[in-house]
């Protein structure tokens, strides 16, 4: 069974920075498309970052130039470096990976996500 596990999150003051990480576990045959994405109180989820397997990222405007998303497919893990965090930042953030597992199936798993809280 394939598992995605969140870690990192906290509680940060505006100008701070915080380093999520995800690892992913289970019997897995290749991981595609990973990302980040988040869900503030009264808010839709919505994507942060995302990165393909061979590396090329995409950012949502509102995090351009403050974050970095980053992989290890060897560790079969990706990462989320956020730096300048504002309050608007506050959310639950949530690990995404585009999966196929032996039997061929491709599908989408999610973490149980972690909070990440900006105040001061």
């Amino acid at each position: 069974q394939v598992q995605l596990v969140e870690s990192g999150g906290g509680l940060v003051q505006p100008g701070g920075s915080l380093r999520l990480s995800c690892t992913t576990s289970g019997t897995i045959f290749n991981i595609y498309t990973m990302g980040w994405y988040r869900q503030a109180p009264g808010k839709q989820r919505e994507l942060v970052a995302s990165i393909s397997n061979a590396g090329s990222a995409n950012y949502a405007d509102s995090v351009k130039d403050r974050f970095t998303i980053s992989r290890d497919n060897a560790k079969k893990s990706v990462y989320l470096q956020m730096n300048s965090l504002r309050p608007e930042d506050t959310a639950i953030y949530y690990c995404n990976a585009l999966i196929r597992t032996p039997n061929w199936a491709t599908n989408d798993y999610w973490g149980q996500g972690t909070q990440v809280t900006v105040s001061s």
